[in-house]
């Protein structure tokens, strides 16, 4: 090796997964392998400990994860079973899910973004006289608070959420809000992320209601391209935890 040439470091090897993530990758095999519907029972305990080779406790631990997010259910007396799944369950846990992992926040708002670009054209096109007059209030106020130097977060959220009330797509809507109880959570844990020119974030929201107002569906995108771009500067320089 040449003088002075620096040698490559080694990538991280992926983290294993623990014993019970792999039990319950298994149950969730063997629930799609047999094809088994809301209702229908999964062997006993000792007999699914018995067929994977691991102790009862891994299973019973992988079986309460499965619970918790929704996919089985426990009944005293009788065993486990398969849980009538719901999406909203979902949406709802995924707040506090992404509280611990920070690194996925800017993917998480590409996802947001990649929601809301996807129902612009709809929203915009379907925009009712009652949720202009409502966006026309938040702004308002937004503007009222943003003037004084406080925070907008409350009035971001109803913004986002009155934009796309008239999409028809009610998944969508409790999905994007959601995302924004994620970022609001991480924003109370880092500062750094917090928005610190609520004047600025007025300016990209009424460029955003200006467009829709005219029918400029490229012109949404545009604005919303503006107002997430300096969100995603303030993750890039805050880096994960």
């Amino acid at each position: 090796m040449a003088q002075g040439e620096q040698l490559r470091q080694l990538t991280a090897l992926p983290r294993p997964p623990s014993l019970h993530e792999s039990v319950q990758t298994a149950l969730r095999d063997y629930i799609l392998s047999n094809g088994l519907r809301a209702g229908d029972g999964l062997p006993a305990e000792g007999a699914l400990a018995q067929q994977l080779g691991v102790s009862r406790n891994s299973v019973r631990e992988a079986v309460k994860g499965l619970v918790s997010l929704g996919i089985l259910e426990t009944r005293r007396g009788s065993g486990v079973f398969v849980k009538d799944f719901s999406l909203s369950l979902l949406i709802d846990n995924l707040p506090f899910n992404l509280l611990f992992d920070f690194s996925e926040l800017a993917d998480l708002l590409e996802v947001r973004r990649a929601v809301e670009n996807d129902l612009v054209a709809r929203a915009v096109a379907n925009l009712s006289d009652q949720t202009k007059a409502e966006l026309a209030q938040i702004l308002s106020e937004m503007k009222t608070k943003s003037d004084r130097g406080e925070d907008v977060l409350a009035e971001d959220r109803r913004f986002h959420r009155t934009l796309f009330a008239d999409a028809g797509n009610a998944v969508a809507l409790k999905l994007l809000d959601a995302f924004w109880l994620t970022m609001s959570h991480a924003v109370a844990q880092r500062a750094e992320i917090a928005d610190d020119r609520p004047t600025d974030t007025y300016r990209q929201h009424y460029a955003i209601y200006q467009a829709a107002m005219d029918g400029d569906v490229d012109g949404v995108h545009d604005a919303l391209s503006e107002h997430y771009a300096p969100i995603l500067s303030r993750l890039d320089r805050t880096g994960p935890l």
